[in-house]
């Protein structure tokens, strides 16, 4: 069984696009949280999730969009564009990508080919907020009274696969905005129980040229590309 792992795809519609065009013989898809905000393309990803993944959790960018949370001021590339692209989906999304985004679980317990899955976005002490590494002793403890075979998280953007002593903790990065300096979609497959972490690229062009046809600010759009064409939390200034 070849099962797909995504995570934060973040509204970033060519990223998925590049993906699932060159995944096509998976058996299922699996997807850990943050469908939504930093880029326009919402509505074409939450309709591909709710048709085709078999397993879906809720990030902190879905619940935020969901509960209308008002956004800080931003300080920074990554909050301007997430307050602009945030604002563009309750314009755009309909009451139904909204309802579906509130009603995704906090968690999820899933067994596939064998195996028994655990999905949470980002732990389970903090669903939706703890940001952990790639540290085996600290995820250790987290998942003290977790039963799974494989752990699949999101969250940092980073991706990793974290062998425990008797689970495995896999976190495919972001299919929609890496950070671990790869501007490429990143992502994960799942094939006899081996894990495979897999990159493919995208047109980056289109993500802005859609962002752009949005209305979204100049200064969101030039956010925009530092961020994606760097695929780094570290955004040149020039």
């Amino acid at each position: 069984m070849r099962i797909l792992v995504l995570s934060d795809i973040h509204a970033n519609w060519p990223a998925l696009g590049a993906v699932i065009s060159h995944e096509q013989d998976y058996d299922a898809c699996l997807v850990v949280g943050d469908l939504v905000d930093y880029a326009t393309g919402a509505r074409n990803v939450i309709a591909w999730v709710r048709d085709h993944a078999d397993g879906v959790i809720r990030g902190n960018h879905d619940h935020a969009v969901a509960q209308f949370i008002q956004p800080s001021e931003p300080a920074s590339d990554f909050k301007l564009l997430r307050n602009e692209t945030r604002n563009y989906h309750w314009d755009s999304l309909s009451q139904r990508d909204l309802n579906y985004l509130a009603r995704l679980p906090l968690s999820l317990e899933i067994e596939l080919d064998g195996l028994r899955f655990y999905l949470v976005h980002a732990s389970p002490r903090d669903p939706l907020n703890e940001y952990l590494p790639n540290a085996p002793d600290v995820w250790e403890k987290r998942l003290k009274e977790i039963e799974a075979d494989i752990v699949c998280v999101g969250h940092t953007h980073f991706p990793y696969i974290c062998r425990l002593k008797q689970k495995q903790v896999l976190n495919p990065g972001s299919v929609g905005q890496p950070r671990d300096g790869d501007p490429r979609a990143s992502y994960a497959i799942i094939e006899n129980g081996e894990i495979q972490l897999k990159r493919i690229e995208y047109d980056i062009d289109k993500t802005i040229e859609q962002m752009t046809k949005a209305g979204l600010s100049d200064l969101a759009i030039q956010a925009a590309s530092r961020i994606l064409r760097s695929g780094s939390t570290e955004i040149p200034k020039n």
